[in-house]
């Protein structure tokens, strides 16, 4: 198993680069095929008050400041993919719903892997929205890549955030390219001072077992929230164990960065330090 076909979305300028640069070094990896998609905004009419009159020549400026953007973004996804000798293609699409249109979704659906920023507390909750819709509807797992780091690296240790949940299993096995390449493979269970812990123990003991059989090396483990919360315990965990990539399993609440991981909040994703890769 490998992955073929990756999505690598291209918001702006600044993430475009980043998010091509991490897109070719994994379809470099296991011989991928490359999509840079973007989305460009349709500009919005501005009225002119006190008549409320459309403003042709400012509509006209918005929107070639946005075709300007997608030209740059192309330009320099083209130049990087040829220079590599990568496969791949370009998709652009002009839209007024961005990301959430139906155009980019379906694009998604028919990937492997889809490759995107993060993004930094500086964006607007509309736009962290609009990306929690699009990355759910896609339906695919999706790695997401911290604005921190600017040059990719070689993915050698992996942490499972383990629940035992239907989302984390998928997550996991979403992610068995990169688990069956990996040097050392962690099933870290997180458990809640309320249970006997014994469901999360044998969960993480059996997927383990799984995993093993794939030729993985994996160990498990496991914190108390009694000791410490959830975030925090797995955000020690990536530390302590310099990790490369967090495989977790994502909920569908309406706001997904506050319910990972069955009541994790926003902390992991706000304060990422790893590769994350989420399935539902």
């Amino acid at each position: 198993m490998a992955y073929k076909t990756i999505l690598a979305v291209l918001d702006t300028p600044k993430d475009a680069r980043q998010i091509t640069e991490f897109s070719l070094s994994i379809a470099e990896r296991f011989g991928a095929h490359v999509i840079g998609l973007h989305a460009e905004a349709i500009a919005s009419v501005p009225l002119v008050a006190p008549m409320e009159i459309p403003d042709p020549a400012t509509v006209q400026a918005l929107q070639d400041m946005a075709h300007d953007e997608t030209v740059t973004i192309e330009q320099f996804f083209r130049d990087r993919c040829a220079r590599e000798g990568i496969s791949y293609e370009w998709r652009s699409f002009l839209s007024s719903a961005g990301l959430n249109a139906a155009s980019l979704i379906d694009s998604a659906r028919s990937c492997d892997l889809v490759i995107a920023a993060q993004g930094d507390d500086s964006l607007l909750s509309e736009s962290r929205s609009e990306l929690e819709h699009f990355l759910f509807e896609s339906g695919r797992p999706v790695l997401l890549v911290p604005y921190i780091f600017k040059q990719p690296k070689p993915i050698k240790r992996v942490l499972i955030a383990w629940n035992g949940s239907r989302e984390a299993a998928r997550a996991t096995f979403d992610a068995l390219p990169f688990l069956k390449s990996a040097e050392t493979v962690e099933v870290f269970s997180v458990e809640p001072p309320e249970q006997s812990g014994r469901s999360t123990t044998v969960a993480g003991a059996e997927i383990a077992a799984t995993l093993a059989r794939h030729g993985i090396n994996v160990t498990v483990s496991q914190a108390a929230t009694d000791e410490m919360p959830a975030p925090a315990a797995i955000e020690n965990r990536l530390s302590d164990s310099s990790i490369d990539l967090l495989v977790m399993g994502a909920y569908t609440h309406k706001r997904w960065w506050e319910a990972l991981f069955g009541g994790v909040t926003r902390t992991v994703l706000d304060s990422m330090t790893a590769l994350t890769l989420l399935s539902r």
